[in-house]
């Protein structure tokens, strides 16, 4: 509220004006301090680079997310990020319904939790297509059954070892589920009051489409805070060598174990044949003993090969290479 003038001051100032010792342009242009409002209730402690920061994080993390699930789920699964907000644990609590699908992690080697929320029509869908379904959700919502809590524990282990890679360039973290629940009032992981940062992601699942909601509380995210900057996050971005990616995918390809087989030939007998077989007996096979044998890689006929033997083990020579269209 301004200041109330006397009589005395109205007067002496209408006389300091009709007299020009005061000039009325000279008052207008005086600047007028701005004065912010601050909710103490709920203090600014994400900035607006936070969020964006957050934002740039999460967007990663979702690219994961529409890589491997499909694996799992047997579906086109598409992740996008909708927004980041910064808002109070009890907002964020209210506005959860019962049932809810919350998974309690811990953000080792942050101290604290955080909790990654799945609508519940996206976790009946996860059931439905574990289960052999076509994924579609229930028509009446209802509680988890323990069984399909352990169905859902599985993919949220899956979906929360997929923050290690975004979370590099910030910190090596070691994400693990805690515990799965199904009433909010039983995940008070902070104070009400506390400030915490959301990150909404929409998961569709086929024609199946929720939300999931990533809650990151102040206190954990406090000492990793300096490095939530767009500014220190791409100057630490590492180059990736596509060179390193060959090289590593070429040492697992070479690892990697098939089944081979020579084929000696075929026959085809009765069922009574089959069944009287006895030591001794002989099967008259389509092949020659001179004739090539040939040699399976997997179910692809790859070469040719005569029979042999190798340190009084049975063995074949490879002949030829078969280099076809398959």
């Amino acid at each position: 509220m301004g200041e109330v003038l006397s009589q005395n001051e109205i007067d002496s100032l209408l006389k300091a004006l009709s007299s020009g010792e005061l000039d009325v342009e000279e008052i207008k242009s005086t600047e007028e301090k701005t004065v912010k409002d601050y909710d103490f209730a709920r203090p600014a402690k994400f900035s607006k680079e936070h969020l964006r920061t957050l934002e740039i994080i999460f967007e990663h993390y979702g690219r994961l997310l529409s890589t491997n699930l499909p694996a799992y789920l047997r579906r086109p699964v598409q992740v996008e990020v909708m927004n980041s907000e910064a808002v109070t644990y009890s907002e964020f609590s209210n506005a959860l319904s019962n049932p809810v699908l919350l998974g309690v992690v811990n953000f080792e080697p942050l101290e604290g939790n955080i909790v990654m929320e799945i609508a519940s029509n996206i976790g009946f869908a996860m059931i439905d297509r574990l289960l052999g379904g076509v994924g579609n959700p229930l028509d009446k919502v209802r509680d988890f059954s323990e069984i399909e809590l352990v169905i859902l524990e599985r993919m949220f282990n899956i979906c929360i070892n997929l923050l290690r890679e975004p979370w590099q360039n910030v910190l090596t973290i070691r994400p693990r589920l805690e515990r799965i629940e199904t009433n909010s009032q039983f995940a008070q992981i902070i104070s009400p009051s506390e400030m915490i940062s959301i990150v909404t992601i929409n998961i569709k699942i086929g024609e199946i489409e929720g939300l999931m909601n990533i809650c990151l509380p102040y206190i954990v995210l406090e000492p990793v805070m300096d490095k939530l900057n767009t500014k220190y996050w791409f100057s630490t971005m590492q180059v990736k060598d596509v060179n390193t990616y060959e090289e590593a995918i070429a040492s697992l390809i070479s690892k990697a174990q098939i089944p081979v087989k020579a084929v000696l030939g075929n026959s085809s007998i009765t069922v009574n044949d089959f069944v009287n077989l006895a030591v001794g007996d002989i099967i008259k096979l389509d092949r020659k003993m001179n004739e090539e044998l040939n040699v399976y890689v997997g179910d692809i006929n790859k070469f040719t090969a005569l029979p042999g033997s190798a340190d009084d083990k049975y063995a074949v020579r490879i002949t030829s290479v078969l280099r076809g269209d398959e």
